[in-house]
C-alpha cells in the first residue's frame, strides 16, 4: 500500500461560516423557508469553492492534500453521527429508505421539533465552540453514510483540487457521546468501539474510491483527562481502533490530529499503529523528553505534523520559536510538516478586513488567513532552510518587541492596585448571614427570573447600527433603548416573574459591550467566529492592562428599577468569561489578567449598590470551558478563576443578593469550584439534559441557591407546561424548594418574542402548580 507524501504545510481546518457570515445567512434563510434545500446546497458549494481558492492563493498546495475539507452546515460531531448512522430513535422518521438524512432532517436533529428535544449541546474541549452530543446505546445500529463527504471530495477534484477530508475520529466520537436514556447501568458509548470501527473503515474506503489520498481523523479526546472515560481506557481504544483502520488495504493514508494539548501517554499507543501521520499540538503541549525505543522507531517511519501556529488565538506570535519547535522534530522523524495547532475555525478570517483597528495593534495580529501564510512560510523554511525565511522570522520578532513596549500594555496604577490586595478582598459575609439580610427582598418559594437578555429585535439592531453610522444621536438612541427596557419590564410584570431584568437591549454582546467600555480592549468589525450552528460571536481583543474609566451599566439598571417595585437584577459578565470569550494577551499569566478585570467589575458592583440595585448577577458561563485538559494543571486554574470571581464580588454587602450563571450541564465536574464562588444563587443549564444535573447537586451537598434551567433557549421549540412541570418536580424531589429558583437555561437574546412569551407563560404556570404541590407536602 503506497500513498503520496504528506504536504509540508497544512492547517487542521478553516473558518466555515464565510468571510461575511454567508453560511449563517443561507442556513437561516433555509430555516425560515426563504430558500429551498437546493439553493442552500448551491450557496454552500460556492463557499467551499471560495475557501479552496483562497487557501491555494495563500500558499497551500492545490494537489497535495494540503487543503482540508472541513466544511459543516452546523456541527462536525453531528456530521459524524449522521455519517455513521447514529440517529436517535426519536428522529428515526427522518432517515430515508437509503439510510440517509436530508438537510431538513439534519437540522431537526440539531434544533428539535415539537416534543422531540434536540441533541444535548456542550463545549468542545477548552473552547467556546458548542458541539452536539451523540446519543449511543447498546442497540445503536451503526452504518456508513458518507455520501456528503464523498461528494465534497469529488466537487473539489472537478475544480482541480486534491483535498483532504476531515472527520471526527471514532475514539473521540464515542468518548464525547452520552448513553441513550434507558441504557444499562455502567454502559459507556466507548463500549461500542468494536462495532463502530468497521463503519469508519467503510467510510475511508468510500473516500479512497472518490480519490482522497489522505484523510484527517480528529482525535482531541486523546489529549484530555476530563472525559467520562479514564485516560487509560482512551489509550486502549486508540490502539484498538487504529490497528484495525490501519490494517485495511483499501484506504487512504491516515493523518490523526490530536489538538488542544499534549498527546502524552497516548503518543506511544498511536505511534505503534499503522497510521501514516500524527498531528501534535506544540502550542499547548510538548513532545515527551524521553520516549521508549519502540516508540522512537515507530515515529521515525511516520510524518510528524508540528502544530506550531496557534489556531486558538489571534496573536502573530514568535515565528522563529515556532520554526525551531518544528525543526526539532527532525530528531524523531525524517518527515516533518507544519500546521496550525487546532482548526482555524476558532479565529476570524482576515485581519486585513479590520480597517478601524489601530494599525500598531494590527501589526501584532494574525487571523486565519495570516496564519495560513505563516504556515506556508514555515513549510518553505523546512524545505529550503532557515535562511530562506529569515526576513519573515525577523519581522515577526520585531512585531513582538513593539508590542511589549507599546503604551497601555503595562499600566503602573493597575499593577500597583493588584499588588495591594489582601485576603479580605476575596471574601463576603457568612452565607447564612447573607440569607437573613436578603429576606427583605420578600421573594416567594421557587422564585422565578430570567438569565438577563430578552430578544434582540430588528428594531434594536437597526437602532444600534444607526447610532454607529451617526444617523441617531446618543440621546435619541438612549430614548429608544429606554422604551425597549420599559416594554420588557412591563412584559415581565404581566407574566408574573419575581426578579426582573432590564433585557439588555443596549448590549451587542455580553463581552463586547464591556470591552468597548474598558481600557485595554479593542473590538473588531468583521472578526466573527462560530459559537454553535448559525450562532456567531465577535471576540474582543484584550491586549493591555485593564481598568474601568467610568460606570458601564448603572444608568440602564437604575432606570429599569425606577419602573417597578420588584427587584431588578444588575447584569455583569464575570472576569473568567470575559477572558474566555475574548482573544486574550499571551504575554502574562491569565490569572493576572483575570484579576485586573475583576477589579473593574468590583468597582461597577459598588456603584450599582450605591444606586439602589439589590440583586446583581455576575455571569460565569465559561468557568468550565477554560478548565485545563490535564488534571495536573486544573488546581492552579481553579484557584485563580474562583479567586477572580470572589475578588469581583467580595465587596458586595450582605443584603445584596449575588447571582451567577453557568452555561453548560457538566456541573459535577467543577462542583467544588462552583461552591467556592460563594454566589448566593447559581443558575445552570439543565433543560436539554433533562435535569440530569440535579443528581450531582444533591450528591454534592451544595447548599446555596440553585436554579437548574427548565427552558432550552438554544432551540426554537416551546416547552409545554407539563414538560416544565416534570423538570421542576424532579428538581424539587432532590433539592429543598427553599433553595430552588426557576429560570431558563440561558439568556433569551437569540430567540423571538412569540416563542419567548409562550415559553415564559408555561414556566410561570408550571411553577405555580409545583408551588401548590410543595405547599401541600409541607
Amino acid at each position: 500500500m503506497t500513498h503520496s507524501a504528506f504536504p509540508t504545510g497544512t492547517i487542521l481546518g478553516y473558518p466555515r461560516i464565510g468571510r461575511r457570515r454567508e453560511l449563517k445567512r443561507a442556513v437561516e434563510a433555509f430555516w425560515s423557508g426563504s430558500i429551498d434545500a437546493a439553493e442552500l446546497e448551491t450557496r454552500a458549494a460556492a463557499l467551499r469553492a471560495d475557501t479552496r481558492a483562497r487557501l491555494a492563493e495563500l500558499g497551500l498546495g492545490r494537489t497535495d492534500s494540503a487543503i482540508p475539507e472541513s466544511f459543516s452546515y452546523y456541527d462536525q460531531v453531528l456530521d459524524a453521527a449522521v455519517a455513521v448512522g447514529a440517529v436517535p430513535a426519536r428522529f428515526s422518521r427522518l432517515v430515508g429508505a437509503d439510510g440517509q438524512v436530508d438537510l431538513a432532517g439534519y437540522f431537526t436533529i440539531a434544533r428539535g421539533e415539537g416534543e422531540d428535544a434536540p441533541l444535548e449541546m456542550t463545549k468542545w474541549f477548552d473552547s467556546n465552540y458548542h458541539y452536539l452530543v451523540p446519543e449511543i446505546g447498546p442497540e445503536t445500529d451503526f452504518s456508513a453514510h458518507g455520501e456528503r463527504l464523498v461528494a465534497q471530495v469529488e466537487e473539489a477534484r472537478a475544480a482541480g483540487y486534491l483535498t483532504r477530508p476531515v472527520l471526527v475520529g471514532p475514539v473521540t466520537f464515542l468518548a464525547l457521546a452520552k448513553p441513550v436514556d434507558g441504557a444499562p447501568e455502567g454502559f459507556r458509548p466507548l463500549d461500542r468501539l468494536a462495532d463502530l470501527v468497521p463503519v469508519y473503515a467503510e467510510l475511508l474506503a468510500d473516500l479512497a474510491r472518490a480519490g482522497a489520498e489522505w484523510v484527517q481523523l480528529d482525535e482531541p479526546a486523546l489529549v484530555s483527562e476530563s472525559l467520562e472515560d479514564a485516560p487509560e481506557r482512551i489509550v486502549e481504544a486508540v490502539a484498538a481502533a487504529y490497528d484495525r483502520l490501519g490494517a485495511a488495504e483499501d484506504r487512504p493514508a491516515l493523518f490523526v490530529a490530536a489538538p488542544y494539548c499534549a498527546l502524552g501517554d497516548a503518543l506511544p499507543a498511536l505511534a505503534a499503529t499503522p497510521v501514516e501521520a500524527i498531528g501534535l499540538d506544540l502550542v499547548k503541549g510538548t513532545v515527551p523528553e524521553r520516549l521508549d525505543p519502540a516508540t522512537e522507531e515507530s515515529l521515525a517511519a511516520k510524518t510528524l505534523v508540528a502544530g506550531v501556529v496557534d489556531g486558538h488565538n489571534i496573536w502573530r506570535g514568535d515565528l522563529a520559536a515556532a520554526f525551531d519547535r518544528a525543526s526539532a522534530l527532525a530528531n524523531l522523524s525524517g518527515s516533518v510538516a507544519v500546521s496550525s495547532s487546532t482548526s482555524l475555525f476558532h479565529v476570524p478570517h482576515d485581519v486585513a478586513d479590520e480597517t478601524k483597528l489601530d494599525q500598531r495593534l494590527v501589526g501584532w495580529l494574525a487571523f486565519a488567513d495570516q496564519k495560513v501564510a505563516q504556515i506556508a512560510t514555515l513549510a518553505r523554511g523546512l524545505t529550503e532552510g532557515r535562511d530562506a525565511i529569515a526576513g519573515e522570522l525577523d519581522a515577526a520578532t520585531t512585531a513582538l518587541a513593539d508590542r511589549a513596549e507599546a503604551p497601555g500594555v503595562r499600566v503602573p496604577a493597575v499593577r500597583e492596585r493588584l499588588s495591594a490586595l489582601g485576603e479580605a478582598d476575596f471574601a463576603r459575609a457568612d452565607y447564612d448571614a447573607r440569607v437573613a439580610a436578603q429576606a427583605s427582598l420578600e421573594l416567594p418559594e421557587l422564585p422565578t427570573t430570567t438569565i438577563g437578555s430578552f430578544p434582540q429585535t430588528g428594531d434594536i439592531r437597526r437602532a444600534r447600527a444607526r447610532l454607529t453610522k451617526g444617523e441617531l444621536t446618543e440621546a435619541e438612541y438612549t430614548a429608544e433603548m429606554r422604551a425597549e427596557i420599559e416594554r420588557v419590564i412591563r412584559l415581565q410584570e404581566e407574566l408574573g416573574l419575581d426578579v426582573l431584568v432590564h433585557g439588555e437591549p443596549e448590549r451587542n454582546d455580553m463581552v463586547q459591550y464591556f470591552a468597548e467600555l474598558l481600557d485595554g480592549f479593542a473590538v473588531t468589525e468583521h472578526g466573527w467566529v462560530q459559537s454553535y450552528g448559525s450562532r456567531c460571536t465577535r471576540p474582543s481583543l484584550l491586549w493591555g492592562d485593564v481598568s474601568r474609566p467610568e460606570p458601564m451599566t448603572v444608568g440602564w439598571s437604575t432606570y429599569a428599577q425606577s419602573l417597578t417595585d420588584k427587584p431588578v437584577k444588575g447584569m455583569l459578565t464575570g472576569p473568567v468569561t470575559i477572558l474566555a470569550w475574548s482573544f486574550v494577551r499571551d504575554d502574562q499569566p491569565l490569572g493576572d489578567t483575570a484579576r485586573q478585570v475583576a477589579l473593574a467589575l468590583r468597582d461597577e458592583i459598588a456603584d450599582l449598590e450605591a444606586s439602589g440595585i439589590r440583586v446583581i448577577q455576575v455571569d460565569e458561563p465559561a468557568l468550565r470551558e477554560l478548565l485545563p485538559l490535564k488534571r495536573a494543571d486544573q488546581p492552579a486554574y481553579l484557584d485563580w478563576s474562583v479567586g477572580s470571581f470572589r475578588l469581583a464580588t467580595g465587596g458586595a454587602a450582605a443584603a445584596t443578593q449575588v447571582h451567577t450563571h453557568l452555561c453548560y450541564s457538566e456541573f459535577g465536574v467543577v462542583i467544588d469550584a462552583i461552591r467556592n464562588l460563594d454566589a448566593d444563587v447559581t443558575s445552570i443549564e439543565a433543560a436539554r439534559s433533562r435535569m440530569e444535573v440535579v443528581d450531582d447537586i444533591a450528591a454534592s451537598g451544595f447548599d446555596h441557591g440553585i436554579g437548574p434551567g427548565v427552558y432550552d433557549i438554544h432551540s426554537p421549540r416551546v416547552p409545554s407546561v407539563e414538560e416544565v412541570r416534570s423538570l421542576l418536580e424532579r428538581a424539587v424531589a432532590e433539592i429543598p424548594a427553599s433553595r430552588l429558583w426557576v429560570n431558563p437555561d440561558c439568556g433569551l437574546k437569540t430567540r423571538g418574542y412569540e416563542e419567548t412569551v409562550a415559553s415564559l407563560e408555561h414556566i410561570i404556570e408550571a411553577t405555580r402548580a409545583v408551588r401548590a404541590e410543595v405547599a401541600v407536602t409541607a
